[in-house]
């Protein structure tokens, strides 16, 4: 499969454009994730770099001025065992962050700058969330499940490397997107993300 899907629409949407660029509006986005079939557990295992789909201003703001700029993706050790929020600090080692309330207010509050404070009072070496298979837009997908954040990120599959997440909060109108490429596969020469 490549990453140019036929919308519902009948429209040709070039979905390598978003990859490439990291922005798309979120109806787009929304279709894109639509079309795209589900993904297995087994398939998510290992560590898969990734970004933040960048769909309204808002949200663009944050990444670029928050910590949430240097958010790397996440790792999936088995079902019971995921990092949900690996960051990378100013020498890019990567590491695990804390996902609870406490922090999630903590990485939306601090300056994309503040990477040692980030490091030092909120980096864990403990699973954050976990991986089961549930439905979400009419299909059931490997879905990942915060263990003290009530958001679910369900995922489905752009090619044998990447997957699509829209990442849902409990009482929110819109999911974020993120992509996530699989940590180790060869990366296309203008992809956004970095090896």
């Amino acid at each position: 499969m490549n990453a140019v899907t036929k919308a519902k629409t009948d429209e040709f949407v070039d979905y390598q454009t978003i990859l490439t660029t990291g922005k798309t509006t979120r109806e787009t986005a929304l279709q894109w994730f639509d079309s795209l079939e589900p993904v297995d557990l087994d398939f998510m295992m290992g560590r898969w770099k990734g970004f933040i789909l960048i769909t309204d201003p808002k949200l663009e703001d944050l990444v670029k001025n928050s910590v949430w700029g240097n958010w790397q993706g996440q790792e999936f050790v088995d079902a019971d065992n995921v990092h949900p929020w690996l960051f990378s600090d100013f020498r890019g080692e990567v590491f695990n962050v804390e996902a609870n309330p406490n922090t999630y207010d903590k990485t939306l509050e601090l300056h994309k700058d503040d990477f040692l404070k980030l490091k030092s009072s909120l980096a864990t070496t403990k699973s954050q969330a976990r991986l089961l298979m549930a439905k979400y837009r009419g299909k059931i997908s490997a879905t990942m499940i915060y263990d003290y954040l009530p958001i679910y990120d369900f995922f489905r599959l752009v090619d044998e490397n990447t997957v699509l997440g829209a990442s849902v909060e409990k009482n929110s109108a819109q999911p974020v997107f993120c992509v996530l490429r699989r940590e180790n596969s060869k990366f296309e020469a203008n992809s956004r993300l970095i090896t």
